[in-house]
Parts: C-alpha cells; structure tokens; sequence
C-alpha cells in the first residue's frame, strides 16, 4: 500500500497505559468531525493502551461565551493530562475584536508545537497503483506573520497599516531537521525548499540557508535530494507537475496556502489532515474550516478528521492502529458509494463514518 509517511521521529516514550487524548472541537463542524475521528479511534481497539478521551473548550464560540478563545483549564489539562489531542476547527473573524485571538494559533506557541505536517495524497482506483500525488508540505508554525505584530497609524497619507515578520535561525533548523527526517523516511529522499529570498533576501533568505545547513553540518542526509522553488512558481508547479513534490518545507504562511492549494489536487480540503507536532507533543487537526454554512446538516466530509486521528496515532509510534483507519479510509473513498458532497456524493457525515469503522 502506498502511504505518504508521518513524522519519522518516534513519540513512543509519550505513550502511557493508559493513552489520554484532548479533543477540542472548537467551532463549527469542528463538533460533528471530531467526534468521527474519536469514533475511529475507538474502532481499533487493542492496537492503541486503554483510551481516554478529555473533552475540552476553545474557539470564538467559547470567547462569544466566557471571553477567552483559549481557556487557562483547555492549555492545563492539555499539559498535565494529555499526550496528544485532536483539534477541530475555529471561525476567527475576519476583523480585529478586542481580545480575541486565534486559539489554534495560540496552541502551537504554548505547547511548542512547532511542525505541521501536512500529507496530501491521492487514493488511486487500484490499491496496487501508485497514487498521482504523493507529498508532504512540512509547515513551520510558530512565526513568520503569525507572531501577529501589527500596527496602524494614521500618517499625512492616510491611514498606514504594518506587520512584523519573524524568522528565526532556531525555528528554521528544528523545521528543517523535521523536513530532512520526513524526507530520509521516503523512497525519494527528495526536499524541496520553499522561499522568497530574491525579493525577501533577508528573512526568506535565513530561513533557506539555514534549512540547508542541516543537511551540511549532518552527515545521515547526505543521500537527501535537496531543490528549491521560489512560492509563486512552486504554486504554479504544483498544478501542472505535482508529481515532481515529495517533502516541501515552507515558512508559517507559505506553508499555509500551498497545502489548501495541494488539497485541490485530490478533491477537497476535507480530506486532507494535518498534525501539529513538537517534541513532546502531538495534535492532529483537519486542514479545512469551520464551514459554517453547512454546520449542523450532517453533510461535512469526516475524512481529514479521521485521517488526522490516524496521522497522530502514527506519529505516536502507533503504527498498526493508523494503518488499519488509514486503509478503512481509501478502501471508502476508493468504492465511491460512501462520499459527502464536497467530492461529488451525497452520503451524510454519519454514513460515512459508519461505513469507516464497519471497514477497520
């Protein structure tokens, strides 16, 4: 079987007897895919330790409720009780609200989350053939325009708005070595470094020195492929070439658009996951939104969640367990009867789900 492969670096020291994961739903169908991908994760039963599942606050929905997107008790429980959590998704407004600020992103910070990883993969119509695309886009996650330092002043012209973009020598070596790892891991051995260093020389240009530097000052990357594209080309490239990707690592915001862009390479946002990993924690997450225009309906693809929940399991060490939801999940999309509407089918959240765990 053909898998694009998780993080390489084992977690298998978190695992306890007993596994405690964070679910944190958040807002929107964050509530209907979250309890999909708990559902699958209770399905493989004796292939993970006996689980418990937390379940814990945050998103605008909670800031709307108690004025905190992001509850003191969500990061406590999450530090002192959990290895690992599954994150739904956040409907942040599109203006400044006073106090409010994104929990996901907020997340990544206080739990040092500073990878996220993001397989984009193809189910092919025959398991025995290679999948059209095959790529991991490997995300730094904790600055670039993400510190969010902005300002707005009123100048002689007019209103002038400005923001801070932060790259770090120490942020760029840890995504770096994560990238490396990733792509040491795969038949390829192939990584492509992702910038904007001819206009960004500074910033984009000490992120890619050094990402390089890794595989330099390390001698078990030597048989790596190293390649670089410039964001704008390598969006255009990824449409017309996808297959020529295998492991691309990329600043917080380049990393951001190219795997919403991959996830129209393989028919929806709602089948791609993700997982947001530091060195002593994990926490999957589906790649798409909220959708508030089809919360509630029953319709939302469950896909990514589940694909998450797997991605985590896998990083944790648990391989069996990923394995089996991961082959539940192409054997589905592969029979086609069982598709919501973002790929064309009519089948509901739940049907979905039943036919997954019918097949782990």
């Amino acid at each position: 079987m053909f898998r694009a492969r998780a993080p390489v670096r084992s977690m298998a020291t978190l695992a306890r007897q007993k596994l405690s994961i964070g679910l944190i739903p958040a807002d929107g169908i964050g509530k209907e895919v979250i309890p999909a991908a708990r559902t699958a994760i209770e399905a493989v039963g004796s292939d993970i330790p006996k689980t418990e599942f937390i379940d814990l606050e945050a998103g605008w929905e909670t800031f709307l409720r108690v004025g905190n997107a992001l509850p003191d008790r969500t990061v406590e429980i999450l530090k002192n009780d959990c290895n690992c959590a599954l994150f739904g998704s956040v409907s942040s407004p599109s203006r400044k609200v006073a106090g409010y600020s994104s929990p996901i992103v907020a997340l990544r910070k206080v739990l040092d989350l500073y990878a996220n990883v993001r397989p984009v993969l193809s189910v092919s119509p025959n398991p025995d053939t290679p999948p059209a695309v095959d790529l991991i886009v490997v995300r730094e996650n904790t600055e670039c325009l993400y510190v969010k330092q902005e300002e707005l002043k009123i100048t002689e012209n007019g209103k002038e708005a400005r923001a801070t973009r932060l790259i770090t020598e120490l942020a760029s070596r840890r995504i770096g070595k994560m990238a490396f790892d990733l792509a040491l891991a795969r038949p390829r051995e192939h990584l492509t470094v992702i910038h904007k260093s001819n206009v960004l020389s500074v910033t984009d240009g000490l992120f890619r020195e050094t990402v390089r530097s890794v595989a330099e000052l390390d001698a078990k990357y030597k048989d790596v492929t190293i390649a670089e594209q410039l964001v704008d080309s390598a969006v255009y490239r990824l449409f017309r070439e996808p297959q020529i990707y295998d492991v691309m690592v990329a600043p917080n915001l380049y990393g951001d658009i190219l795997s919403d862009a991959a996830a129209a390479l393989v028919g929806s946002l709602g089948v791609v996951p993700s997982v947001n990993a530091g060195d002593s924690f994990v926490m999957g997450e589906p790649v798409h939104g909220s959708a508030p225009d089809i919360e509630g309906k029953n319709i939302a693809n469950p896909v990514a969640s589940i694909r998450s929940a797997a991605l985590m399991l896998r990083h944790m060490d648990y391989i069996k367990a990923a394995d089996r939801i991961d082959a539940a999940v192409d054997s589905v999309v592969r029979e086609k009867q069982y598709l919501t509407p973002d790929l064309g089918g009519s089948a509901k959240t739940s049907e979905v789900v039943d036919a997954i765990v019918k097949r782990i």
